[in-house]
């Protein structure tokens, strides 16, 4: 059904389309040693506890939490409650670049992001690429994470659009095969040049 009808909207996700992300980017500064981070960020603080965040637990619970599992490293369980911004390196290359140059035709453009309502606040005002964004869905204030069905539902309710008219890029293939299974058009992010060849065979792109 996705492919019978063009997009007309672009709806991005955020961590690792938009923005890089990383953990050892924050905790590489409190510890030395690369075998300890490494463990660190495989058993402590890892993308799965933090994946809590996104699907709306709170701060509060998660870290005093993790800290009573894991005390001798409460400073740095801590410092991913207040320090979560350092663990974003910068802007992923070329994407930004392809949101203005849809903004420029007239685009619609949303976001649709696994983000900890904790942690989206004070994130969000660092980017001025979603200043062009009509509408951001984000998991962590919804209590509901893709690849949840709930949430792509919610996004078209929101977006006020129809799934043939939206066109998801997402570097998670199961992200995209929900969005596809409502009827949305799909891209799974590789990098930006791939994503700009599939962007203007779809018309969205000169």
């Amino acid at each position: 059904m996705s492919e019978i009808h063009s997009p007309s909207a672009v709806v991005w996700d955020v961590g690792r389309v938009l923005i890089q992300w990383d953990l050892r980017c924050l905790f590489g500064k409190m510890i030395d040693d690369p075998e300890e981070l490494e463990w660190f960020v495989s058993n402590v603080v890892t993308e799965r506890w933090h994946h809590q965040q996104d699907e709306g637990r709170s701060l509060s619970e998660m870290v005093p939490e993790r800290i009573a599992q894991y005390p001798q490293y409460a400073e740095h369980i801590r410092a991913y409650a207040t320090r979560f911004n350092e663990t974003i390196p910068g802007h992923v290359p070329g994407t930004h670049d392809l949101v203005v140059r849809l903004h420029a035709r007239g685009v619609r453009q949303f976001g649709l992001t696994n983000f900890g309502d904790d942690f989206w606040p004070l994130f969000r005002p660092t980017e001025e690429v979603f200043d062009v964004f009509e509408d951001v869905v984000v998991s962590g204030t919804e209590k509901v994470a893709k690849p949840d069905p709930a949430i792509y539902a919610l996004a078209e309710t929101r977006f006020g659009l129809p799934p043939s008219a939206l066109f998801f890029i997402d570097d998670k293939a199961e992200n995209i095969a929900a969005a596809k299974a409502r009827g949305w058009h799909g891209h799974v992010f590789e990098d930006a040049a791939k994503l700009e060849a599939d962007l203007t065979s779809r018309g969205l792109l000169d």
